[in-house]
């Protein structure tokens, strides 16, 4: 994630094209739903969570400050913000991912606010969070300005929006493109890793902005071995899961062939272990 890299085409949860020049967002984001609402992404967010630690200490985060968590997933963010003694809310338009969540903070015993809500349509009002972040969420987003646009508007005046976003080169921007491969998103249909370039977060934030700050990131995925790390995320991964599912069992074998030598290629651990780096942005940006 070192440069501002070329957008790839990533398939974003599927969807279908509508009569008019674009996809339809709607349908898009309906089947979106669907394939993250399959699995159980509480078993890979899980083990994420020092991403959201280190994106509370880039923002620079302030005990008592009102913090919005947008497509939280299970959480993760928002326990990092909720230990620091922040008030937090923590949204996501999966139902069964809050109930995770929810769990998660009450085995460790903190106050958070779980709602449901749209990351294109947030339920809040202007101004309303001193600080609004999202790990690896929002980024799938069909609508992309108009989700960044809700960014903005919920942020409170010299409010920050904190967000880790995977990179098109990166490791999770190499699994997605692999995916493309055999099941080709919508035409018209922008990238998510878009949101892990510097460009496209200029365009989408810089007339708001007093600030953007970007920098290079990498989490190391840690696995038993390359063969487990596919058979969780086959099993519980909803992009994958579905990606599988869609596919005739030859098809199935290509794929899986096609992620094992992805991940072999990438592997630092030098043992039958799987240590693969992950390239992500990690992006701050002060309002005006």
């Amino acid at each position: 994630m070192a440069s501002p890299a070329t957008a790839t085409t990533i398939p974003t949860r599927s969807g279908t094209e509508s009569a008019n020049s674009g996809p339809d967002l709607v349908a898009l984001k309906t089947k979106q739903q669907a394939a993250w609402s399959s699995g159980d992404y509480a078993i890979v967010g899980s083990t994420l969570q020092i991403v959201g630690e280190q994106l509370c200490e880039a923002i620079d985060l302030k005990s008592g400050s009102r913090v919005l968590d947008v497509a939280a997933g299970n959480g993760m963010m928002s326990l990092a913000a909720a230990r620091r003694w922040c008030d937090v809310t923590s949204t996501d338009y999966v139902p069964a991912l809050l109930d995770r969540g929810r769990a998660r903070a009450n085995a460790e015993g903190m106050t958070i606010a779980f709602e449901e809500a749209d990351a294109e349509n947030l339920p809040f009002d202007d101004n309303s969070f001193d600080t609004v972040v999202s790990t690896f969420g929002v980024m799938f987003t069909p609508n992309q300005e108009r989700a960044a646009a809700e960014l903005m508007r919920v942020c409170k005046p010299k409010g920050q929006i904190g967000l880790a976003n995977w990179t098109p080169d990166g490791f999770i921007g190499q699994v997605f493109k692999t995916l493309g491969k055999y099941l080709p998103p919508p035409a018209g249909a922008r990238s998510p890793a878009m949101w892990g370039t510097r460009m496209r977060m200029t365009e989408m934030f810089d007339a708001g902005a007093r600030q953007i700050k970007a920098e290079s990131r990498l989490f190391n995925f840690r696995y038993r071995s390359p063969a487990h790390f596919l058979d969780v995320f086959r099993t519980y991964y909803g992009p994958v899961l579905k990606a599988f599912a869609a596919l005739e069992p030859a098809r199935q074998d290509e794929l899986y062939n096609d992620l094992h030598a992805l991940i072999v290629r990438m592997n630092r651990s030098g043992d039958a272990t799987m240590v693969v780096p992950s390239e992500y942005l990690e992006v701050v940006i002060t309002k005006r």
